[in-house]
């Protein structure tokens, strides 16, 4: 609020409150005495005043130093601590004439308080005391303003969904993941008689943050939802401990921050002498890329996939993770976990925990990720759209992925960015025949909108289920760089088939084995479909490699091909992997689950897992080839579509980041 005046008189004495550290205008010039010249001005020593000629000439007023009227000084007090008794603080100001007698005076009685709105400004897990400018909000390491976990949990007893949905009381749990906040009040108490102090929230706010006061007997609802202020009730107390709960994440309509205003008021006019704001700052929901460390590994068990599970669980357990299988009673025969849903986390200075972000595809496992997950320190967010009918397949988190950090175009992304799938140019050649809207735009909104992994949007409706986990994956590296981007290959698959076929290998099968009719190496050389598909699909990946070598910052030694081939779909004009396809893989650590490829095989080792090994071996990697053909492969999906996992939080910090 501006800076506020207070008029003095000759005829009497003036009252007034001053809040410590408060700055007030003295206007000694409106009610001056007849034949008045100039001014002296005594005070209590607890009273600090200025007088400010222009911007480069300040003086403190002086006992004993006139100072002339007509030059008009601003006069600045301000006190530096709260009163013992009411009105114990004093200004007297003495009006000279041409003569060493004063005449006329004017007092003014003051009754300083100390009153303070403290939060965690500082992040440091705990309130901040002594901390200006409250009420801004900042980024970067050294940035200061206040964060809220968005309390997406479920700590209430008896809550059908998350806590921020629930408007029971809190109980000890639940208030762990809200930020403490203290009201420090200072002063006699008589001058709450007259004066009141005032909690409150903008209208717009309201949906988004709740504040709740322990008393006697529980946690009291003081703002939120239709209560936009709060008279807060003095008593005994020194200091009054709040808590304030976040409501909601970040979104196209709504920035993330919050306020909470603190006003000391006049009661005969509900005048504000003294206000003070407090900014919050919702946390965003972060993704977790390939390269952070595993924690638990999810999976569906259905009808026709426990040979793949036996493999699967011999690999988690290698790579020393926990494997967690969601029966059919669960899944529904819905094995998409990957689609289904994304797991991340929230954080604020005093908490972290994950939270899943269920997707709009609503299958089999629809009710999975709320049901399973949402629990006790453990979050749930979705996004859908009003009509149903708008969700494509491109909405299936099998079109959602993260890099590792990276920096482009001189700007650090310490946390990764957010990769989506979308459709081709509409003045693209290769645009398909049959085209599908972009993934939906309440799901973009809300990356978007989360700020810290800027979105960046690659072209995957070219492929028959449209998701960039068909052609793209991350690994670790032990270098600088901690990560290479594996991208499928049609040209690198067949160049390896071509010289395969010069070494006289030509007559060696693909699919040997299997339940299918194979193919020997000069079949898949000459067969159109294939041919036309890799073609087809190697422009659309370029399309995409392009695109993250400039927003990721990636050159192409940081690139690795990874042999594929593709072929197209009938009426479809929209490809689909020809074999299992191995950037479709379970990444723990530095073990790496990978479909495994049926290709041919060459002195009793299939030529493709060689090459594969061949690439990722000298960074540290551990290749395991799972068979994932016919419960996975044959229904369009592979080890990563069928599988999901939560993984460490960042050590970097959101808030460090610099959007």
């Amino acid at each position: 609020m501006a800076q506020r005046s207070v008029s003095i008189s000759y005829q009497g004495p003036t009252y007034e409150v001053c809040v410590v550290g408060q700055e007030l205008t003295l206007d000694i010039y409106r009610s001056v005495p007849s034949g008045a010249e100039s001014f002296e001005i005594m005070r209590t020593p607890s009273i600090d005043i200025s007088l400010i000629y222009n911007k480069n000439h300040t003086e403190k007023a002086q006992k004993g130093t006139k100072v002339s009227l007509y030059k008009s000084p601003v006069i600045v007090m301000s006190s530096a601590e709260a009163s013992a008794d009411l009105n114990d603080c004093k200004v007297k100001v003495f009006y000279y004439g041409t003569g060493d007698s004063p005449v006329g005076s004017a007092l003014l009685y003051l009754t300083c308080v100390y009153v303070s709105l403290d939060a965690d400004v500082s992040r440091t897990g705990a309130v901040s005391r002594g901390v200006k400018d409250k009420g801004s909000w900042s980024w970067g390491p050294d940035g200061k303003g206040a964060i809220l976990l968005v309390n997406c949990d479920r700590d209430r007893e008896g809550s059908g969904g998350t806590d921020s949905t629930d408007v029971g009381a809190p109980n000890a749990a639940d208030i762990k993941d809200m930020s403490p906040m203290v009201l420090t009040m200072e002063g006699p108490k008589e001058v709450f008689k007259f004066h009141q102090l005032i909690l409150h929230i903008p209208p717009s706010q309201a949906t988004k943050v709740r504040l709740y006061h322990k008393g006697d007997y529980g946690y009291l609802h003081v703002l939120g939802g239709a209560k936009l202020s709060y008279e807060v009730q003095r008593g005994n107390n020194r200091e009054m401990g709040f808590y304030v709960e976040g409501l909601d994440f970040p979104d196209v309509d709504f920035p993330g921050l919050v306020h909470i205003s603190l006003s000391l008021q006049r009661i005969s006019d509900s005048h504000e002498l003294f206000v003070e704001k407090v900014a919050f700052r919702l946390t965003p929901w972060i993704m977790t890329p390939n390269t952070q460390k595993p924690l638990e590994v999810y999976v569906c068990s259905v009808q026709d996939n426990w040979p793949f599970l036996k493999e699967l669980m011999s690999f988690v357990k290698k790579a020393q993770c926990q494997l967690n299988m969601c029966p059919e009673l669960e899944n529904c025969g819905d094995r998409w976990i990957q689609d289904e849903m994304e797991f991340g986390y929230i954080e604020a200075p005093h908490k972290c925990f994950p939270v899943v972000f269920d997707s709009p595809r609503d299958r089999g496992l629809n009710g999975m990720p709320f049901n399973r997950f949402l629990g006790r320190d453990f979050g749930y967010v979705t996004r859908e759209p009003e009509n149903k009918d708008d969700v494509s397949d491109l909405d299936s988190f099998g079109n959602l992925e993260i890099s590792p950090p990276v920096k482009a175009k001189g700007k650090n992304y310490p946390l990764g960015r957010i990769l989506i799938g979308g459709t081709l140019p509409n003045s693209d050649p290769l645009s398909p025949a049959i085209t599908r809207a972009s993934m939906n735009k309440v799901l973009k909104d809300f990356l978007a909108a989360q700020l810290v992994q800027s979105p960046v949007e690659l072209y995957s409706d070219w492929l028959f289920v449209g998701h960039i986990d068909e052609f793209m994956s991350f690994v670790p590296a032990p270098d600088k760089k901690g990560f290479r981007l594996l991208l499928a290959s049609p040209n690198v698959c067949l160049e390896l088939l071509r010289e395969k076929e010069k070494q006289n290998y030509g007559g060696t099968l693909m699919f040997e084995g299997l339940d299918i009719v194979p193919y020997s190496i000069t079949e898949i050389l000459s067969d159109d479909k294939v041919l036309k598909g890799s073609a087809y699909a190697q422009k659309c990946i370029d399309l995409n490699r392009n695109i993250m070598k400039e927003e990721l910052g990636l050159s192409e030694e940081d690139i690795i091909d990874i042999p594929m081939l593709f072929k197209l779909v009938s009426g479809y004009n929209q490809a689909e992997s020809f074999f299992p396809n191995m950037v479709n893989m379970l990444v723990l650590g530095q073990f790496l689950g990978i479909p495994k490829p049926f290709g041919p095989k060459i002195n009793g080792k299939c030529c493709l897992e060689q090459k594969v090994c061949s690439l990722l071996e000298p960074l540290g990697l551990d290749c395991t080839f799972i068979d994932d053909f016919g419960p996975y492969h044959q229904k369009c999906g592979e080890v990563h579509c069928g599988t999901n996992v939560i993984r460490k939080p960042f050590s970097d910090k959101w808030w460090h980041c610099l959007p």
